[in-house]
């Protein structure tokens, strides 16, 4: 049986920026980045996974 796989690059967003996301935190745990930094950081990569869940839906190559 053949497995239904898409190439297409626009489905690694998601978890691209859940990555991105720990990341920040982590990096803000151990003071790397500020508080400042990691509060600014964190909604961008939030609002960037939503759109890309919103466009998702419209994808028609799978």
């Amino acid at each position: 049986m053949e497995k239904n796989t898409c190439n297409c690059t626009h489905h690694s967003i998601v978890p691209i920026l859940v990555i991105l996301f720990a990341v920040t935190f982590l990096l803000g745990y151990q003071g790397i980045f500020g508080a400042e930094t990691v509060n600014t950081i964190w909604p961008i990569l939030v609002g960037i996974g939503g759109l890309s869940k919103l466009s998702d839906s419209k994808c028609s190559c799978c």
